[in-house]
C-alpha cells in the first residue's frame, strides 16, 4: 500500500504551543493557520511511495549517526507564489544541513527524486496568505532538535492530517 511521507523535524508539544502563537503574532489577516499539531520543518518529501522505497529510506535514516542541535529561530518571511508566511533561522547549523543533505542522497539512491533546489529550513506558519508577516520583528525561539522523524500525511475533508510514524534520535544530548 502506498503512503505520502516525508522526514521532518517535529517540535514537542509544548514547542508547537510556543510556534503557534508566535506564527500567530506576525501573521498577517486572513489566510489559513497551520493547526499547531502539524507544525514542522521538513527535511525531505518523499511523495507517495511504496512498501519498498519506504524501507529503503529507512534502512538510511538508521545509518545516520549525526550530533543533536539547537536551531534558533528568529526571522520570518513570505513567498507569494505558494502564498505561505514561514518562520526560520538567520544561521542554518551544519547538522540540520548534514542531516538534510544525507535524506536527500538517499532518495536517489532509493529510486526517488532528490530535491533538486538548495535546502531551505523553513517552519509554514500561514498558508494562502495574500500578505507577508505583519512585522518582521519577533521573539527569538530556541528549539533543542535531539530526533528526527518520518510523517505520514492524510489528506481529509477538513484538510491535511500528520502522523509520525517512525523515529529517529540525533547522537547526544543539549
Amino acid at each position: 500500500m502506498a503512503e505520502r511521507l516525508f522526514f521532518a523535524l517535529w517540535p514537542d508539544e509544548a514547542q508547537q504551543r510556543t510556534l503557534y502563537k508566535l506564527g500567530r503574532s506576525i501573521a498577517p489577516p486572513g489566510g489559513k493557520p497551520m493547526a499547531a499539531q502539524n507544525l514542522h520543518i521538513t527535511l525531505a518529501f518523499l511523495g507517495t511511495i511504496d512498501a519498498d522505497k519506504r524501507n529503503c529510506m529507512e534502512k538510511a535514516a538508521d545509518a545516520i549517526q549525526l550530533p543533536s542541535f539547537e536551531l534558533v529561530l528568529d526571522s520570518a518571511g513570505y513567498w507569494p507564489r505558494p502564498q505561505v508566511v514561514w518562520l526560520g533561522c538567520s544561521a542554518v547549523p551544519e547538522p540540520l544541513l548534514a542531516l538534510a543533505a544525507r535524506l536527500n542522497g538517499a532518495m536517489a539512491a532509493c529510486g526517488l527524486a532528490a530535491e533538486t533546489r538548495p535546502y531551505s529550513p523553513h517552519l509554514t506558519v500561514l498558508r494562502k496568505a495574500r500578505q507577508g508577516p505583519r512585522q518582521l520583528d519577533m521573539d527569538t525561539v530556541h528549539w533543542p532538535v535531539g530526533d528526527f522523524v518520518l510523517v505520514q500525511s492524510l489528506t481529509l475533508p477538513e484538510g491535511a492530517q500528520y502522523q509520525v510514524v517512525r523515529r529517529w534520535p540525533l547522537a547526544g544530548q543539549l
